[in-house]
């Protein structure tokens, strides 16, 4: 008499315990291309409490800018009485367009504006509304190179000069054709890089009133005219849903049918994509894919989404891992595990980009991205900070090179 194996609702009712399915590093499907969001120069350092040199800030951008990553968050347009790292984004944001970073493929810099008038000096800063940029250096001027950047060194470039008119360097575009760009000196067009700007939502109401002193509907609300500036300006435009696994004032619990209404509202406005916040540390394994459920159930494709990971409590590669399962393809991380939540308390950094690189990799994904120059620049921008290199693959890549 051939074996039959009772399915598990039969086991069920016969009184068995039946495992549930937990996730693994076996992926359900190949894990193909990963697209890594570097937010090391915003979000990384928007929290750190000493003043960073806007010299520093452009030297981490130029560096990331040649490890292969292709998205970078490079500030953020909010009242430095708020947030004062952030304070010279405009030049941040007047260099790159001025001196574009060599890179071996084209970059989308991205920055965040918390409101309209964030926006409006965005676009302000960037020449787009036809204003005159000002910097330290004086009107309509194009700040002057950071001395670090006069010469060549080890694979750098050296300075890259202006590459073209001011109404052409500030097209938005992220489809320019590099046909007749102007190219950079390892063969990529500089002028086919694109800026964008992201904004900003919480799904909690206390984390809403103590982020941006309003309700979680006023905010959607304020999110409309942003989207709408941005778009009329042919503006890529990326959301954040933050505290979406736990939120410092109400705790663990966040609804995951509301972060799911939210990020529908924010794609319905007309965001390109939205980024799921871990802002706290406080996700798990079951929790990331209790929301992603609900996030899928909603409608919202993964292709849509990104998934942004604190690792405070050090879940985030783990959890990565569940987004990666259930066909998430863009992941968000910073650079020596730089970061931090200003509103926020105990909220350590993001998770590391070499850390995620590794895990990723092993996987069998693809994300283009030099694993050892990114260790190498999270050593640097640590030491400069004056603070430990949180990147655990950071530091044993480092020990490992300087043995050979």
């Amino acid at each position: 008499m051939p074996h039959i194996r009772p399915n598990p609702g039969f086991r069920r009712r016969l009184g068995f315990r039946c495992a549930p399915r937990v996730f693994s590093t076996s992926l359900r499907r190949s894990a193909g291309e990963v697209r890594i969001v570097e937010v090391g120069p915003r979000d990384g350092l928007q929290n750190e409490s000493s003043t960073i040199p806007l010299q520093t800030k452009i030297e981490l951008i130029r560096r990331l800018a040649q490890t292969g990553v292709r998205n970078i968050e490079a500030g953020s347009f909010v009242a430095p009485k708020w947030v004062p790292q952030m304070a010279n984004s405009s030049e941040v944001l007047n260099y790159l367009l001025g001196y574009p970073p060599a890179a071996p493929a084209p970059i989308a810099f991205n920055f965040l504006v918390p409101n309209l008038k964030g926006l409006q000096n965005f676009l302000k800063a960037s020449g787009t509304d036809n204003a005159p940029i000002t910097s330290s250096e004086g009107p309509n001027q194009t700040p002057t190179p950071p001395s670090s950047l006069n010469s060549s060194k080890s694979g750098d470039t050296g300075e890259q000069g202006p590459i073209t008119s001011r109404k052409d360097k500030t097209k938005m575009s992220s489809d320019t054709s590099s046909k007749d760009n102007p190219t950079q000196p390892d063969g990529s067009s500089a002028s086919s890089n694109s800026i964008e700007v992201s904004l900003f939502t919480a799904a909690t109401e206390t984390f809403s009133k103590a982020n941006t002193n309003c309700t979680i509907a006023e905010s959607l609300e304020r999110c409309k005219p942003i989207v709408s500036l941005a778009k009329s300006q042919n503006i890529r435009v990326r959301g954040y849903v933050s505290v979406a696994l736990g939120c410092p004032y109400e705790g663990p619990d966040v609804s995951p049918a509301k972060v799911a209404e939210m990020t529908a509202t924010l794609l319905e406005m007309g965001a390109d994509e939205v980024s799921v916040a871990d802002t706290t540390g406080m996700g798990t394994a079951p929790k990331t894919q209790e929301l992603l459920k609900a996030l899928f159930g909603a409608g919202i494709a993964a292709k849509d989404l990104a998934l942004h990971f604190h690792d405070t409590y050090g879940q985030a590669l783990v959890n990565a891992v569940v987004g990666l399962e259930q066909g998430i393809r863009t992941f968000d991380s910073s650079v020596g595990g730089l970061g931090g939540c200003p509103y926020s308390k105990g909220a350590t950094g993001n998770v590391a980009t070499e850390d995620l690189l590794h895990c990723l990799h092993s996987l069998g994904a693809t994300t283009g991205v030099d694993i050892e120059k990114m260790a190498e620049i999270g050593n640097w921008i640590s030491k400069e900070l004056g603070r430990p290199n949180d990147s655990r693959v950071g530091k044993a890549i480092l020990a490992r090179l300087s043995s050979t």
